[in-house]
């Protein structure tokens, strides 16, 4: 089975949100700083819900902030 990458824009966009921190973001979507930060740094996958929520947050469209890579 091939890999699969899934990577985010949420650093950038909490940046250009007023430096929005990892904890501001966690409230606003009812998860905790741990889990914003794992899943910024591609450690973890949010569930759909959360990605939405996210997403929402920065009033972009879902794909504008995950990026889905199929690996080779």
């Amino acid at each position: 089975m091939a890999d699969i990458s899934i990577t985010n824009a949420i650093r950038r966009l909490r940046f250009e949100h007023g430096e929005m921190t990892q904890q501001a973001l966690a409230e606003r979507i009812g998860v905790t700083r741990q889990t914003v930060n794992a899943i910024e740094q591609g450690k973890y996958s949010p569930s759909l819900e959360v990605a939405f929520r996210i997403a929402a947050v920065f009033g972009q469209p879902l794909e504008a902030v995950f990026q889905y890579q199929p690996g080779a």
